[in-house]
Order: structure tokens, then sequence, then C-alpha cells
């Protein structure tokens, strides 16, 4: 009984540890852009799928950054960078042009809810061509989530993926970091899924990305699943919120 005891107790202590390294990483900002009560319950609930919290410590997201959230889609991470950088930094939260004119807007209704609410003043939302991508000033930070693949399909018809590369990397400042989340495909598919299953092999990624001029910086496994094998849609019931993502990093030289 003594042994169990222990082990319960070590148990704890350990559990306890790990809880307190885990806040201790967190820097205030990223914690109060968690609790933010102005959050959908709807975000709230993916949050333990999609990691935030790493994702921004990954991108090395500071109070005063300035942000573009390239195809913000609902705000999902809109709304917690807003939090994230304060009142001194700014969040550029862009929807693709092309994606505006053919996709149902309920896929953007958040963008434009945090748009019209006062109470975000650091963000701004803009419609633009996705090969013409601008931001007001130098940005520290270009994140998009599940959303690069798609500027394979035909909603991009006719825009060239280096020319988008390319403007991501003159938004940048010097040192800048191009965050980029997406569904993994097969290694060595290439684009084969980015328009069936919505996926995209990781290397591709890379090929395009440094065409532009960008350094590879690293890439977090934190998203990454064994379990999904890469043959089913993403949007399938079986993997549908735990599908096997990729973070990949690159920074615009200094």
């Amino acid at each position: 009984m003594k042994s169990y005891l222990m082990a319960g107790a070590a148990g704890l202590i350990a559990a306890a540890c790990v809880a307190a390294a885990s806040q201790a990483a967190s820097p205030p900002s990223l914690s109060d852009a968690l609790n933010d009560p102005r959050r959908p319950s709807s975000d709230v609930a993916r949050d333990p799928a999609r990691h935030p919290a790493e994702m921004m410590r990954f991108a090395g997201l500071k109070p005063g950054g300035k942000v573009l959230d390239f195809m913000s889609g609902n705000a999902y991470f809109t709304r917690l960078f807003s939090v994230a950088v304060g009142p001194r930094g700014r969040v550029y939260a862009v929807i693709p042009e092309e994606m505006a004119r053919l996709c149902d807007p309920s896929e953007f209704a958040g963008s434009h809810v945090v748009e019209h609410d006062a109470s975000y003043r650091n963000v701004a939302v803009s419609v633009q061509r996705v090969d013409r991508l601008k931001a007001p000033e130098p940005v520290d930070l270009v994140f998009t989530s599940q959303n690069y693949h798609d500027l394979h399909d035909h909603y991009f018809a006719g825009e060239a993926i280096g020319d988008v590369n390319r403007a991501v990397f003159r938004a940048l400042k010097p040192g800048g970091v191009y965050l980029i989340v997406d569904h993994a495909a097969e290694p060595g598919s290439g684009l084969r899924d980015t328009e069936t299953r919505h996926r995209i092999d990781p290397g591709q990624i890379r090929r395009e990305v440094e065409a532009a001029g960008f350094v590879f910086a690293g890439q977090s496994d934190v998203l990454r699943n064994p379990g999904d094998d890469h043959s089913l849609r993403v949007f399938d019931p079986k993997v549908r919120g735990h599908t096997d993502q990729v973070v990949l990093k690159f920074v615009r030289p200094a």
C-alpha cells in the first residue's frame, strides 16, 4: 500500500511540474488571448486540436508585433493574435479576393464580425488578390493555417504560387517569419491531392517557399498524427479535426 501511495504522490508531483512548466512557457499575452471572453465557444472547443498557444510561441509572437493573418477565414487566429500583440500591435486579416468571389460567405463570416467589432481596435480586415498581397507596413509575421494548399486550386487559376510567396516576402520585415500550417499529403505526392483531399506534400511547400527567397527555420510536430495515412479527404469524419498536419517556419533573411 505504501508503495502505491508513493507512486501516486510522485505522479501528482510530476503532473504539477508539467502544468507549472507549461504555464511558465506561456507569456501572459498568450494566456490572455486564450482566455479572452469574446472568443466564440466554437473556437474554444477547437483549441485542444489546434494548439494555438504552441503555434503562437513557435511563431515568436510578442506584444507589439505586427501580424498578417493570410486567408483569415472565420478569424479563429485573428482574435487570438489581436489580444496577443496587444494595443501596440496590429493584425491585418486578409480574405482572398478570389475566394470571396467563389466561396460561401459563411467561410469568412468570422472575419467580418471582427471587422465590425469596435473592441478589436488593432485589427484591420481587407479583401485582396493573393499575388498582390500587401500590408500597410512591414510585418513581423505572415501566418496561414490549413489554406496554403488552396493556392493551387481552381479558386486561384491564373495566379502563380511564386508571385504569392514573393508578395509574402515583400510584406515581411527582414528577419520576419512566414508560418504555414497545413494538412499533410503523402510525401512525394506534390500537388496531387490539393483539390481532392485538400492536402499538400510538405516537401512541395518547402520547395515553393524557398524558391521565393525564404530560409527554412524549422518545423513543429505538435500537430502531427501518425494515425492519419493521408488517404482520406480532410472533411472525412474519420480524420476531421485530427488530420496529420505540418507546421513549417520560414524566415525572410535579414
